[in-house]
């Protein structure tokens, strides 16, 4: 017997291990380690957007992230030839437009005013599936869609008086297209499509719409200094969407889709440590309406294991 020799208590200890390997809280752990790399990337789109426009950024996070996943795929003998290249077009195409909305809104706001901005995709993805999916609307779901936008509204407050009003709009919408590209993977989870075809796919797009607007638009040429920084921005999308995939395969939905407003904490607090952004109470109130209803959201319309 492998466990003779062991006293009572090293038994114990061991079964405990085995046991926690399995514990829905490494689907927790895992969604904090993604909210605290996607936070971390909003920081390094804010340094980058001083060199770079958006729509570089966009390019070299998407092909950091295409040749990432292209390696697993390949690594783990996974198929990237599919049948059904228009719901990847249309999800791709819905992702790119959030993508380079989020990365204008980071560039140009706080940063946790731009995280939340962005992480109202479940609220609108909840509207979404009333509007477009016909089904049925609750009363917890209209409340909570109701005092979410009140939430963006006070969150909005100060863009008005600093002029920020373009920027504070393009990060709403870039939430909006968000939650259009969540229902274009709910589409391709229901045809069979595996989630990493469905990533490579959008960082293929997001690329090649990224790199032909860069090209006919503005070019900066990549210093060393300047590789770097775009690297580790690749990197941390790259390991926050792993991680963030994870969370939800072994993870409680709910609880994992809740836990992704640690976000929003995470980037008002780096927003604070390098920047010296402090929201003010209104903003601090909009922030805490907005996740607790995109709470609620999540539980009506849970996101999947995609974020634009």
């Amino acid at each position: 017997m492998k466990d003779e020799g062991k006293v009572p208590g090293q038994r114990r200890f061991s079964s405990f291990i085995l046991m926690s390997s399995s514990l829905p809280f490494k689907g927790a752990l895992w969604m904090v380690v993604a909210g605290l790399l996607f936070s971390l990337m909003g920081v390094f789109v804010k340094l980058g957007a001083q060199r770079f426009s958006t729509a570089e950024l966009v390019f070299y996070r998407s092909l950091f992230g295409l040749v990432a996943i292209f390696a697993i795929a390949r690594l783990r003998g996974g198929r990237l030839s599919t049948r059904h290249w228009r719901p990847h077009l249309w999800r791709g195409l819905s992702g790119f437009t959030a993508l380079m909305l989020f990365f204008y809104g980071l560039s140009h706001l706080p940063l946790g005013t731009a995280m939340t901005l962005n992480y109202t995709s479940p609220l609108f993805l909840a509207f979404l599936t009333v509007l477009v999916l016909g089904e049925r609307p609750r009363w917890p779901l209209v409340a909570a869609i109701l005092a979410g936008f009140a939430g963006v509204a006070l969150l909005l407050q100060p863009s008005f008086e600093r002029g920020q009003l373009h920027a504070g709009l393009m990060g709403l919408a870039s939430g909006f297209f968000a939650a259009i590209a969540y229902l274009n993977v709910k589409n391709l989870g229901k045809i069979g499509e595996p989630s990493y075809r469905v990533v490579f796919y959008f960082t293929l797009i997001s690329s090649v719409g990224g790199g032909g607007w860069m090209v006919l638009h503005e070019f900066h040429p990549v210093d060393w200094g300047s590789a770097g920084l775009l690297v580790v921005l690749g990197a941390t999308a790259t390991l926050a969407q792993l991680a963030m995939t994870q969370a939800y395969a072994e993870g409680e939905t709910l609880t994992v889709g809740s836990l992704a407003y640690g976000t929003v904490v995470f980037s008002a607090l780096l927003g604070m440590l390098v920047w010296g952004e402090m929201p003010r109470p209104a903003s601090w109130l909009g922030m805490g309406v907005v996740i607790a209803a995109g709470i609620i959201g999540v539980r009506f319309a849970s996101p999947p294991a995609s974020r634009a």
